[in-house]
C-alpha cells in the first residue's frame, strides 16, 4: 500500500469545495441583503383599502340600500362595511359583480371567510366587512334576494370603472 504524504487526507478536497461554497454563499447573501436593504425605503406597505359603507335597510324598516349606487374603481383595494340596522334580515347579492373581483376576506364578528362570496345575508343588528379588488369594469346589479323585498325597492347599482 501507499504511504499518505502528511496533509493528504481524503477529506481534505471536500473541505476546500465546502469552504469555497460556504464564502459564495456569505458574500451572495451579504450582497443580496444590502440590495435589499437599499431597496426597503422604496417598499412600501401596502396602503389600506378604501372603506365603503352601505346600509341594509333602515331602522324603521323601510326595504332599500342606502346608497343604492357604488361606484369603485378597478384595481384599488377596498373595504366595503355593510350593516343591517333594520327590524328584519337582508341579503347583499350581486353575483355578476362578486365574479369580477378578487376577495380577500370577508369578516363578521369573530369569523373570517376567504373565497368567492356572491352574496351575504345580514341578520338585524350585524355588520360584516367585505375587502376585495374589482378586476371587471362595468355596471351591475344589487338587489336583497328575499321575497319581495327587490320588488319593494331594496335593489341598487354597482359600477367598477376603468383604472386610469
Amino acid at each position: 500500500m501507499g504511504q499518505r504524504q502528511v496533509g493528504q487526507w481524503p477529506w481534505t478536497g471536500l473541505a476546500w469545495a465546502l469552504g469555497l461554497l460556504l464564502a459564495l454563499g456569505l458574500t451572495v447573501g451579504a450582497s443580496s441583503a444590502m440590495a435589499l436593504e437599499g431597496r426597503s425605503s422604496t417598499l412600501a406597505s401596502p396602503a389600506p383599502p378604501t372603506a365603503v359603507t352601505i346600509h341594509l335597510g333602515t331602522p324603521a324598516g323601510s326595504l332599500r340600500f342606502e346608497p343604492s349606487q357604488l361606484t369603485f374603481t378597478a384595481g384599488q383595494r377596498y373595504r366595503l362595511v355593510l350593516d343591517n340596522p333594520s327590524p328584519e334580515k337582508h341579503y347583499f347579492t350581486a353575483k355578476d359583480f362578486a365574479d369580477g373581483l378578487w376577495t380577500q376576506k370577508v369578516q363578521a364578528g369573530d369569523v373570517e371567510v376567504k373565497g368567492a362570496i356572491h352574496e351575504l345575508e345580514l341578520k338585524p343588528g350585524a355588520i360584516a366587512e367585505w375587502v376585495f379588488v374589482p378586476e371587471r369594469p362595468g355596471t351591475y346589479e344589487l338587489h336583497c334576494a328575499i321575497a319581495g323585498h327587490a320588488e319593494a325597492g331594496m335593489v341598487g347599482q354597482l359600477e367598477v370603472l376603468s383604472a386610469g
